[in-house]
């Protein structure tokens, strides 16, 4: 009879242990995830606030370079493109990403592009209201910056550990998969060639 007790506890015992392991590694694996979904969340508001103020941009640019058409629609056109790829945070796999980076990318070159046609206008360079915008973007491309490199890193935990061994095998039962991480536009390793 004390036999089957002690049967009965270690079995208890070993359930518990198990119980515990299992859990704890399941409670990290979400922790980890939804962080990684915070992070993003934190990278479209950024990207929002670039696109919420490229009207006002635009719109201070038209007044003094109107006939610069082509260059103040590619603007409006890549902000609108850049708007509508939206990603839910569920959703986040390497197709989806790269659809949201390339529309993102999209809209710096046309700002890019934007800025060059400025540099013709010295009068709108003064101009208060354009400084202050550019600034506020300029900020903007920062945060966009810093944003991109915490959602990177939460990310780069996440697969870490989700990658490890045995979590690894529990990760592929419980459905938890790599997510994408932000990478650099092709030959951004190459410095742009400057002449005068």
């Amino acid at each position: 009879m004390k036999k089957i007790w002690i049967v009965v506890i270690v079995i208890v015992i070993l359930g518990f242990v198990g119980y515990s392991w299992f859990k704890g590694i399941y409670n990290g694996m979400v922790t980890m995830s939804e962080n990684v979904d915070g992070q993003w969340a934190q990278v479209e508001n950024v990207y929002q606030r670039r696109a919420d103020l490229i009207p006002n941009l635009v719109e201070v640019v038209k007044g003094y370079a109107s006939h610069e058409k082509e260059t103040l629609e590619g603007v409006i056109n890549a902000r609108a493109k850049a708007t509508s790829v939206n990603i839910d945070a569920n959703n986040l796999n390497a197709e989806t990403f790269a659809k949201f980076q390339q529309a993102q990318e999209g809209l710096t070159g046309a700002l890019s592009k934007l800025m060059v046609v400025v540099e013709r206008y010295p009068d709108l360079k003064a101009n208060q209201n354009f400084l202050e915008l550019q600034s506020q973007l300029e900020g903007t491309e920062n945060r966009i910056t810093v944003e991109r490199q915490k959602f990177n890193t939460a990310t780069k935990e996440y697969n870490t550990y989700i990658k490890l061994f045995p979590k690894n095998m529990l990760a592929g039962m419980f459905g938890f998969s790599p997510k994408p991480y932000f990478a650099s536009q092709m030959g951004a390793e190459t410095a742009p060639k400057v002449s005068f």
